[in-house]
């Protein structure tokens, strides 16, 4: 708004006077604010619901970039202008953190989210998993589609699980690496791997995918995604775009994704 005013050739006194008039005109009248969301992928679904609601509760907008939550840490550690970080690892949110990029006070555990086992089509059978499992055997020629096993959430979460099960080592060679969930779960319903690991949440999103199996809460550490605004933002807006994301229409979306609302 400044530089607008500026290039008007608008002088200091008549600068005042004008955003003096633009607040008493109340909400309806202040120019509308952008809020950079930068977003877990599988959050895909529930921010695509969510956004429309704050524009209209609020008059700002949501724009959300999503990713993989690694990357999106990188992204903001190089600089990149968000105003909101949601990872689905506190892990990713540790690591902004302890670079300084994140607002003091805003950080909060947003969501919770379980993993599970998918396989390609709408009537696949049921999966036990256990260290028993022969998971060579159930993949046959094929693939296990997975998001990054070593920098992306769901497939440090995936790749833990198996590990605590004894199954990784017959999984690894198996592995069809993807950069992020979405991209995983895609693979799978296009039946370019017949199986995949990838959360709960992702899979309510897909209609071409069974859930076969859901993998014990104890194999693999707590799904939290936490939330928090950036340290350069500066906007009002994104401290009310977060305590949105915490409140009842927002709480709703998430639910009926399959989400774990955490918190009040």
């Amino acid at each position: 708004m400044t530089f607008a005013f500026l290039r008007s050739g608008l002088r200091p006194s008549a600068l005042l006077l004008a955003a003096t008039l633009a607040l008493a005109a109340g909400p309806g009248a202040a120019r509308a604010d952008d809020v950079l969301v930068f977003a877990a992928a599988s959050l895909k679904t529930a921010m695509d619901q969510i956004a429309p609601g704050f524009e209209a509760a609020t008059g700002d907008r949501l724009v959300v970039s999503l990713a993989g939550s690694s990357a999106l840490a990188r992204q903001i550690q190089a600089g990149a202008p968000a105003d909101i970080f949601i990872s689905a690892s506190s892990d990713w949110m540790d690591t902004v953190e302890a670079d300084g990029l994140v607002q003091a006070g805003t950080r909060v555990d947003l969501l919770g989210n379980v993993i599970v086992l998918i396989a390609h089509g709408r009537d696949a059978s049921p999966v036990e998993i256990t260290p028993a499992l022969d998971l060579a055997a159930l993949l046959g020629d094929g693939r296990l589609a997975m998001a990054l096993v070593d920098a992306v959430p769901a497939g440090i979460y995936g790749k833990a699980a198996l590990e605590n099960l004894g199954l990784w080592q017959a999984a690894a060679p198996k592995v069809a690496q993807a950069d992020n969930v979405r991209a995983a779960l895609a693979l799978v319903a296009a039946g370019e791997a017949p199986y995949g690991i990838v959360y709960a949440t992702d899979a309510a999103a897909e209609d071409n995918v069974t859930v076969v199996a859901t993998f014990p809460a104890d194999s693999h550490p707590p799904i939290v995604y936490p939330a928090a605004v950036m340290a350069q933002s500066g906007k009002p807006a994104a401290i009310a775009a977060l305590a949105y994301l915490r409140g009842p229409e927002a709480r709703a979306a998430f639910e009926k994704q399959g989400f774990v609302v955490l918190g009040e």
